[in-house]
C-alpha cells in the first residue's frame, strides 16, 4: 500500500517506529530538532525535507514528541503542519499529554478538515523498533480506518477506547501511573535489598521469578546491574508525566500519594543531574542518600 507520511520526533521511539513504517513499505519523512536523528533517520532510507513542501502531498502525520507544549508546536506553531495538510489528511498524536488536551487538538485539527487519532504508546524503545508497541488509542472511526496501515506497522495491539480523543490520553495517564511507580519502587526495593547484604543481580534473579516481579523490574533492574544507562528512557520523562497524572487526578478530585512520592524521587534525580540518563538511575537517589556503590558498567 503506498502511504506518504511524516514522523515527528526521531528519538528512541519516534525513530522506531518510523523505521517500522520504512519497512512497511511507505514513504517516510523524518523530522526532528536534533540534526543528527534525521541525519541517522535518512542514511536507513527515510527522507527529509522542508514541512511547507512535503506536508501537502501527506497522507499521515505521525507525533512522537516529549510534551503536549511540542505537539502543539507541530502541529499548530509557527511552522505547524495542520494547515497545510489536505482534507482528509490524518494526525496520529503518540505523546503522553492531558486528556482535555488531546479533546483541544482534536477539535482544531478537525477544524482544518484533517482526522486525528488520540494514540499514546507504551512498551519502550525495543518494541518500538519491532513496531510490536502497545497503543492506547481512541478518536473516530474515520480515524482508525486510514490510520490502519500505520497502527499495523507500529503496533502488536491496538486498544481502541472510545470514538473522541481523551480516553486514549486518560488511559496512558494510568499506564504511566503504574509505569513510574513500578521503576521508582524497583529502585527503592533493589537498594534496600543492598543494605541487607543482597547483591543486585542476586535480587534480580530471585525478584524476577517471584509474585512481586513486573514488567519495568525486569526491563529496568537489569540496566543497574550492568550500571549502564543509557536512555531508553529519561528520568526527565517521569516529572512530565506523573505531573499529568497529577493534574488529572486534581482535576477529577482524586489523591494519589503514591505517585506523589515517587515524583518527589523523580525531582531529586533531575537536581543531582540525571535528567538525561536513563530512568533506572533513579536508584542512584537511593544510593546516595544510604550511601551505598552501585555497580559499575563492565568494559
Amino acid at each position: 500500500m503506498s502511504v506518504r507520511m511524516a514522523v515527528f520526533g526521531l528519538g528512541s521511539m519516534g525513530h522506531g517506529m518510523a523505521r517500522s513504517c520504512l519497512r512497511a513499505g511507505f514513504t517516510v519523512h523524518g523530522f526532528d530538532v536534533v540534526a543528527e536523528h534525521v541525519a541517522r533517520f535518512v542514511a536507513e532510507g527515510g527522507k527529509a525535507g522542508d514541512v511547507a513542501e512535503v506536508a501537502p502531498d501527506l497522507d499521515t502525520v505521525v507525533v512522537v514528541v516529549l510534551n503536549a507544549a511540542q505537539v502543539e508546536s507541530v502541529l499548530f506553531g509557527a511552522d505547524g503542519i495542520v494547515p497545510r495538510l489536505r482534507k482528509g489528511a490524518t494526525v496520529m498524536a503518540c505523546a503522553t499529554v492531558p486528556p482535555e488536551f488531546a479533546k483541544d487538538m482534536e477539535c482544531r485539527c478537525n477544524s482544518h478538515g484533517v482526522h486525528y487519532l488520540d494514540a499514546p504508546i507504551s512498551g519502550g524503545s525495543v518494541k518500538a523498533a519491532e513496531g510490536k508497541l502497545g497503543i492506547m488509542a481512541s478518536g473516530s472511526a474515520a480515524a482508525f480506518t486510514a490510520l490502519a496501515p500505520i497502527l499495523d506497522a507500529t503496533a502488536e495491539t491496538v486498544f481502541r477506547l472510545g470514538d473522541v480523543a481523551g480516553a486514549g490520553s486518560a488511559m496512558k495517564a494510568v499506564n504511566q501511573l503504574l509505569a513510574g511507580v513500578h521503576i521508582a519502587t524497583m529502585a527503592e526495593a533493589m537498594t534496600f535489598g543492598m543494605t541487607q547484604g543482597i547483591k543486585p543481580d542476586v535480587f534480580v534473579d530471585v525478584i524476577a521469578k517471584c509474585a512481586c516481579n513486573s514488567w519495568m523490574l525486569e526491563n529496568r533492574a537489569p540496566h543497574i546491574v550492568a550500571g549502564d544507562y543509557t536512555p531508553h528512557s529519561q528520568v526527565n520523562i517521569w516529572p512530565k508525566d506523573l505531573g499529568i497524572v497529577l493534574e488529572t487526578a486534581r482535576t477529577a478530585g482524586f489523591h494519589a500519594p503514591i505517585t506523589e512520592t515517587a515524583l518527589e524521587q523523580y525531582k531529586r534525580a533531575v537536581a543531582m543531574g540525571l535528567g538525561h540518563e536513563d530512568d533506572a538511575a533513579i536508584a542512584k537517589v537511593y544510593a546516595a542518600e544510604a550511601g551505598l556503590v552501585l555497580p559499575e558498567e563492565k568494559q
